[in-house]
This record gives C-alpha cells, sequence and structure tokens, in this order.
C-alpha cells in the first residue's frame, strides 16, 4: 500500500500527480531547485524540499538526492512524471534497491524499449512490424554500403535517441557521410552514446500512438489511439483523440499490436507504442514510451479513465479492474501545448515574469498548468507553461470549443504559442483532418495568410460544418468574389448556413 508519494519533476505534470494523489487520500512530496522555490508544485504538496541549483543535471537528475528526501520525509514511493528521470532505467533501480515503489514500469522494460535497436529486434520477435531499416549499429561504412537496400530517403536515428535529437533525413547517397558524422557527434552530446542506425523515412505518414495500460497481474490493454502528427522539429504541437484517421478495423489490430508490444518487454504500468501509419493504412512500430505521456488528458477524456490514479494503483500491485470490453471511446478530445516560444521569430525561446493570466473556463475545458502571476519563466528547463485541453460530443465541436478556449486565453509577460495554435484551429487542412507529420513545416506558415484551396468535397464539408455556426463562414473560406458554389455546396450537405 501507498501512503505518501514523492514526485520526482516539476511544473505541470507535478501539479497533475499531486492531485491524483490526494484525490486518493495520499500524502505528497515535492522536490524543487532554487529557482522553483515559489513554484505551484511545492505550493499543492503536503511537503516540499530542495534538492538544489536550477540546472536540472544538479537537481532533478540527481537520483540520489531524491531518493535521500524520499527517505526522510517518509514516502514509500517515487513517482517520475515524464521527462527528467522517467525513462531512465538505473533510476527505477535505485528506486527498489532504496526499499522503494518506482510508480512506473520495471526497470528491464524501460531498458528494453529505451534502446532503439533492441526494441525493434523485440518488436520483430514479437511480430509487431517495424520500418524497413538496419539492424545493431553499423560502422559508417557498413551504412553506406546498405543504405540503397533501405532505400531513399531515409534517416540516420541516434539508438539512444528521443525527442528529434540525433535524428537526421538523407535524400541521396551523397549525403550519407556527412550525416552519418552529424548524427552520431549531436546523439553523443545528447545522450553518451553515437550508435545509429538506418530507417526507412516513410512519407505523408500521420504519427499516432497507443494507450496501453497492464497491472503486475498479466493483464494487458489498450485505451485506443491519439493523433500526434502535428509536430514540429519533431515534437508534437496538438494532439487528438481519437484520429481523424482512424477506423474501428484499424484500430483493433493497432491495439492488439500495441498489447503485444508491452507483454512482449514484460510491461507493467502505463505506456504508449507509437506508431507511423502510412497513406495506404500500413502501421510501423516506431518507439514506445514507458511512462506517462504530455498528452495523456485527451485520452482520459475521451474513455473516462484517469492514467495517472491507474498508475498508482498498479504500482501498490492491485489488479486492473477494467477489461478490454469496457473499454469505450466517447465525444473527440484536442489538446494544445503552450510553450514560452515566440512563434513569428523562428520559436525563440522567450523568458521573464508573467504578469497576468486569465485562463479559458466553460464546459469542456481543462487547462493543465503550473504558471501564476508573478511566474519567473527561464531558460533551465522545458518551455512548456500549460496544456490546453477541450472535450466534445463531436471533433466539430472540440474544434469549436478549442477556438473559444484559445481566444479566452491570456497570458502576459512573455511570448506564448497561442496565436499559433489559434492560426492551426482554423486552417482547412485541420479541419478537414488531412495532415500529416509534414503539415506544420512543409506547408503551415505562420507568418502567411492561410491557404484558401480545399481538397476535394470531403475537405470542403468538414471545413463548412466544423464553422456552420460562424457567420463569417463563406467569407473566410471562399476567395475574393468566391462563386455561391460554396453556399450551394453547403446547402446540398444539410448545413445551416448564413
Amino acid at each position: 500500500m501507498l501512503k505518501k508519494v514523492l514526485i520526482a519533476n516539476r511544473g505541470e505534470i507535478a501539479v497533475r500527480i499531486i492531485r491524483a494523489c490526494h484525490e486518493l487520500g495520499l500524502d505528497t512530496v515535492a522536490v524543487y531547485s532554487d529557482v522553483d522555490r515559489t513554484a505551484l508544485h511545492v505550493r499543492r504538496a503536503t511537503e516540499a524540499y530542495p534538492i538544489g541549483p536550477a540546472p536540472a543535471s544538479e537537481s532533478y537528475l540527481r537520483a540520489d538526492k531524491l531518493i535521500d528526501v524520499a527517505r526522510r520525509s517518509g514516502a514509500d514511493g517515487i513517482h517520475p512524471g515524464y521527462g527528467f528521470l522517467s525513462e531512465r532505467a538505473e533510476f527505477a533501480e535505485a528506486v527498489a534497491d532504496a526499499g522503494l515503489t518506482f510508480i512506473g514500469p520495471p526497470p528491464a522494460a524501460i531498458r528494453a524499449m529505451g534502446d532503439k535497436v533492441r526494441s525493434r529486434q523485440a518488436m520483430i520477435a514479437a511480430g509487431v512490424p517495424v520500418v524497413p531499416g538496419t539492424e545493431v549499429g553499423l560502422t559508417d561504412d557498413e551504412a553506406i554500403r546498405v543504405a540503397p537496400d533501405v532505400g531513399f530517403p531515409l534517416l540516420v536515428k541516434a539508438s539512444a535517441g528521443g525527442g528529434g535529437k540525433g535524428m537526421r533525413r538523407v535524400d541521396g547517397p551523397a549525403a550519407l557521410p556527412a550525416t552519418l558524422e552529424a548524427a552520431r557527434r549531436e546523439a553523443q552530446k545528447a545522450f553518451g552514446d553515437d550508435t545509429v542506425y538506418l530507417e526507412r523515412l516513410v512519407e505523408g505518414a500521420r504519427h499516432i500512438e497507443i494507450q496501453v495500460m497492464a497491472d503486475q497481474h498479466g493483464n494487458v490493454l489498450h485505451l485506443g489511439e491519439r493523433e500526434c502528427s502535428l509536430q514540429r522539429r519533431h515534437q508534437k504541437v496538438v494532439e487528438e483523440c481519437p484520429s481523424p484517421a482512424m477506423t474501428p478495423e484499424l484500430r483493433e489490430r493497432m491495439g492488439a499490436a500495441a498489447v503485444a508490444a508491452a507483454r512482449a518487454v514484460g510491461y507493467h504500468s502505463v505506456g504508449t507504442v507509437e506508431f507511423l501509419v502510412d497513406r495506404d493504412g500500413r502501421f510501423y512500430f516506431l518507439e514506445m514510451n514507458t511512462r506517462l505521456q504530455v498528452e495523456h488528458p485527451i485520452t482520459e477524456i475521451v474513455t473516462g479513465v484517469d492514467l495517472v490514479k491507474q498508475m498508482l494503483r498498479i504500482a501498490a500491485n492491485r489488479p486492473l479492474r477494467l477489461r478490454q470490453e469496457d473499454i469505450e471511446w466517447n465525444g473527440h478530445a484536442i489538446e494544445c501545448r503552450i510553450n514560452a516560444e515566440d512563434p513569428y521569430n523562428h520559436f525563440l525561446p522567450s523568458t521573464g515574469l508573467i504578469t497576468h493570466v486569465i485562463e479559458p473556463t466553460g464546459p469542456g475545458v481543462r487547462v493543465d498548468s503550473a504558471i501564476y502571476e508573478g511566474a519567473e519563466i527561464g531558460l533551465f528547463y522545458d518551455p512548456l507553461l500549460a496544456k490546453l485541453i477541450v472535450g466534445g460530443p463531436t471533433r466539430a465541436d472540440a474544434i469549436l470549443r478549442m477556438r473559444r478556449a484559445l481566444e479566452e486565453y491570456r497570458i502576459m509577460g512573455v511570448k506564448t504559442t497561442l496565436p499559433l495554435h489559434q492560426k492551426i484551429m482554423d486552417t482547412t487542412q485541420f479541419i478537414a483532418g488531412t495532415y500529416d507529420t509534414g503539415y506544420l513545416e512543409d506547408t503551415f506558415r505562420i507568418q502567411h495568410e492561410i491557404r484558401t484551396d480545399l481538397d476535394g468535397v470531403a475537405a470542403i464539408a468538414a471545413a463548412l460544418l466544423a464553422h456552420q455556426l460562424r457567420g463569417e463562414v463563406i467569407n473566410r473560406l471562399a476567395p475574393a468574389g468566391g462563386p455561391s458554389e460554396w453556399k450551394q455546396l453547403g446547402r446540398r450537405l444539410g448545413l445551416r448556413l448564413p
């Protein structure tokens, strides 16, 4: 039984975990660096302890300090959140060696899925489809020799990578030697490991992840998918649940593959299996995140399952109360990540004092945040300020609700990505659900006017449906002096238009 949980993290995720613990009657212990002394997670926890200077390497990444605080405070469990030490098998082992409960998967599963080459091998053995590529780290000469068999364009990927680091695109043989050198250099700097491999680039793909949940008694199930294709520099920007590209048959097949992946490594806890889905509906294993995901709230809204509470119950060795047939998907949810970055100036980080905050409220709106008036935003940590999450009975309702919530949201004192999300919600590609992983970087430009060309009747119908309650629908979507067929089409589709 857990009674007191130390949260080895900061920011919105620490606040999120603290709330779940308190609802379950568990005491909480916060930790903080020198610059986080007045942070919201410190105020919300039952008790809080300092762990060192601002740099994460001297505070939040110090396993010894975290375990020492857990012992001194009487905590019997440690929840790592996401980032920092959440996917470090050595940390999970150290927690267990200290006689504490690690609220996450077993170290062996973290280690198996933390190495991209090992995880590929495990998935192949489990019958899970993987993207065509090479196996364990090759020398540069070997990689150059087998690259034509993999096929161009391809990706050079760091074996220990994540977050897009150590990942480079190669369009032809001539660029491969220099790209291998650059990827190895970046991987060594980021992860202390310059092992790389080659993987075919699946162009026009969607990035869809499957949420899995497994207890320590052999029960494994999935909670459906999240659409994560709106990315910039391999970092997710907007997520949806369910995916606009999903069918019941594809969900069943991908869910079964994700469950097989979790079983293959003896997984228990909450985790996410990520896939690429090509234009023909073929899917390929990408990686497994052995932790809670940033975008977990949209799954919670659609399924009604509190994933953080499930993590706590699983860690306490309780069997899952749910079975696969109990999981239902109701409505639609969207999450926008609000970062302290300037979208009009190459997304440069923005720092300073938050002087004013007005969070959106109303039906179907959730804000996971740790910011407040007077909070200091620096450069030491991730730029994520808040997650704006909305839910509605349909995708069109969720889009309209997100647009309204974004208009209400006010964060003053630093630049944020709120304008970026407002633009995205207005684009034809997002409204129609026809975007892929390359859309934000290859097509979308926040500095330019939103494109008004539409891709077929289906896109037109989706755009009109999402905008039917707004009087300017025709003016926004039709070019100057546009044809009256727009309105006629909407009427044929049964939409109420102005």
